[in-house]
């Protein structure tokens, strides 16, 4: 199983990031404006699309107020095992990180998924510092 991860260095308070981080309904709008381009919920899943014009259907598994930790599961698309977690710590008063995990299956797409995950941080950076 490839196991991929991101830090983010975020200028914003850990509390700003986490209250934008856990809206799972509004990554689109909140966290990655630009690199996911719209989301529509469906029986509890949300569906995205990316900048590319791919789409993956997304599944909560849980939101850990306490960690400030959301975890969901893609579970439609190439990949056999799809999970991911975004915790956000924070690093002092003004300052925060976000440390993104995905564990995939098959090995094969980590380069690929490792690429988007690349590209997303830069709009998720932007997004949050502004807000």
């Amino acid at each position: 199983m490839a196991t991929l991860r991101k830090q983010i260095a975020i200028d914003a308070p850990a509390a700003t990031v986490w209250q934008a981080v856990r809206d799972f309904e509004a990554v689109h709008r909140r966290v990655a404006p630009g690199f996911l381009t719209s989301l529509r919920m469906e029986d509890g899943d949300r569906i995205v699309t990316f900048f590319n014009g791919l789409a993956a259907r997304e599944r909560l598994v849980t939101i850990e107020e306490e960690a400030c930790r959301l975890v969901y599961s893609v579970v439609e698309g190439r990949a056999s095992h799809y999970n991911a977690a975004v915790q956000v710590f924070p690093e002092d008063e003004d300052r925060s990180r976000i440390v993104w995990t995905i564990d995939l299956l098959p090995n094969e797409l980590a380069p690929a998924i490792g690429g988007m995950m690349d590209r997303a941080t830069d709009f998720m950076k932007k997004a949050l510092e502004a807000a």
